[in-house]
């Protein structure tokens, strides 16, 4: 990467961090005080609403903002067309889901799915005016204000939260958070990105841009029926109790493997996109961010599934018990989801949406497999099959992304396979210290420490060449920051 592309991704990445923190550390210690508040059933409740909100979502997005992302070329009358395609689209999905409500009760059995999917609808409105404002930051690789509205909102939202449940108000607590803190984000994108619509809408654009955003709208409209259809078939067959707690075990691996993808996607998507006609650079950019990436993820997916009893129980209570029985399988489950995902973006970045599609309807198709074992078999049966299906969609999507740039899948197996093996080692270590007999809060600082410390060994010994290069950029990303406050403390 040039000078100008590497120190504008290293701060994309940096802001990206503290970004994904707001959206998830905060949003979990919130999540941790709400669940000593509310019950597994509450949960699972908003659990069944959040599968129509990702569905809808998808369709309100209609890929038009990656579109934006992808194409340099782009100006003020493509983000106008798109701004008022994503409004028009929001208020017909929000209102298409208003109407839906009755149904979606009675297909659950639970009146009062009624007024809550009702309530919950005007996400769809309220992030559609803000979808282009939040494109164009990513596009040029502005973290740093997506980072500050993320704050913000995830910490008033919390303490909104917070107070509902407080105030036994159940159920409408996740409602009132969720809400305030979309409505808070659209309005804080709005003021400070300096973009504004213009009075303009030209047809030629949208066509243009849905040409290759539409099928990014169907992958992810496949993809949200896929990720939430495990809470569908939970939540049909099963009671919301079950759902509740299969949700919480779901929040505890995401924050790790949803989280890193999407901080990474976010960030190296625009970077790769400057580089996508430098077959070679672009390859080895790729291979690098792979290595990262799985030693990573693996190091953390690993020791989170070693800790799970220590975790669950010390955070959030003896009350969650099934989902400790959850979480290591879930982990195994996204072990590979970071680097898949990120394995799509090539495809994004070569302006192959085409390809992209029918990767998605083949593993949608595949998928179907462990939903028929959990309707007829049983929840845990469905868990483990959605392992081997993971694994089976990060061969598909590396293996075709891989071919773009000349990336066999024995060049990826020869990356990854050492970072799974530190790995395994790390979590071994976490999971023999979690046999000491002492308290749960004890013993997961003790497997923290330990899987700390054994981290920093295998690093050091083993991946410093590959970890050093971003060690310096966050250096030279802390050096600018005080020498940049130095200069203004000057100036004063």
């Amino acid at each position: 990467m040039s000078e100008s592309l590497t120190n504008k991704t290293a701060n994309g990445v940096v802001w990206s961090v503290i970004d994904a923190a707001a959206n998830s550390g905060i949003t979990f210690l919130v999540g941790i005080i709400l669940a000593r508040m509310l019950t597994p059933e509450e949960y699972g409740l908003i659990g069944i609403i959040a599968i129509f909100i990702a569905l809808f979502q998808s369709v309100v997005d209609s890929g038009l903002t990656t579109a934006i992302i992808r194409d340099k070329k782009a100006g003020q009358l493509d983000f106008s067309t798109a701004f008022y395609s994503n409004v028009v689209l929001g208020i017909l999905m929000s209102f298409l889901l208003f109407t839906l409500a009755p149904l979606i009760a009675s297909f659950f059995k639970r009146e009062e799915l009624l007024w809550l999917t009702r309530a919950m609808s005007a996400v769809l409105l309220i992030n559609s005016f803000s979808a282009v404002q939040r494109a164009l930051l990513v596009r040029a690789i502005d973290f740093k204000s997506q980072a500050l509205v993320s704050v913000i909102a995830s910490i008033t939202s919390g303490v909104v939260g917070i107070v509902m449940a407080y105030y036994g108000m159940g159920v409408w607590s996740l409602v009132g958070q969720q809400l305030s803190r979309y409505l808070l984000q659209s309005i804080m994108l709005w003021v400070l990105s300096k973009w504004r619509p213009s009075l303009q809408f030209s047809a030629v654009s949208f066509k243009r841009m849905f040409k290759f955003g539409w099928k990014i709208m169907v992958s992810g409209i496949i993809g949200s029926i896929w990720n939430e259809s495990y809470q569908i078939v939970i939540g049909k067959f099963y009671t919301p109790a079950s759902l509740g707690q299969y949700t919480r075990a779901k929040q505890f691996s995401d924050i790790f493997s949803t989280h890193i993808t999407s901080i990474m996607q976010r960030v190296t998507f625009p970077a790769l996109s400057t580089i996508q006609d430098e077959s070679e650079r672009l390859r080895e950019s790729f291979r690098r961010l792979i290595k990262l990436l799985m030693l990573v993820t693996s190091l953390l997916l690993l020791g989170v599934a070693a800790s799970s009893e220590a975790l669950i129980f010390s955070i959030i209570g003896p009350q969650w018990d099934v989902a400790v029985k959850y979480l290591p399988i879930l982990c195994l489950q996204v072990l590979f989801y970071p680097v898949s995902s990120l394995s799509l973006n090539i495809l994004m970045v070569k302006g192959r949406s085409d390809l992209y599609l029918f990767l998605e309807i083949i593993k949608r198709v595949v998928a179907i497999i462990p939903l028929i074992v959990g309707i007829f078999v049983g929840i845990y049966a469905m868990l483990w099959s959605s392992v081997l299906y993971g694994f089976f969609a990060f061969l598909l999507n590396t293996g075709f992304s891989g071919r773009q740039i000349n990336y066999s899948i024995k060049d990826l197996f020869y990356d990854i396979i050492p970072t799974l093996v530190m790995g395994g080692v790390v979590a071994g270590c976490v999971y023999l210290v979690g046999k000491v007999d002492v308290g749960y809060v004890t013993k997961l600082l003790l497997q923290i420490l330990t899987g700390t410390l054994s981290s920093i060994v295998v690093i050091r010994l083993f991946y410093y060449k590959e970890v050093c290069p971003y060690i310096e950029m966050a250096k030279d990303f802390i050096k600018r920051r005080i020498l940049t406050s130095n200069k203004h403390d000057g100036e004063r």
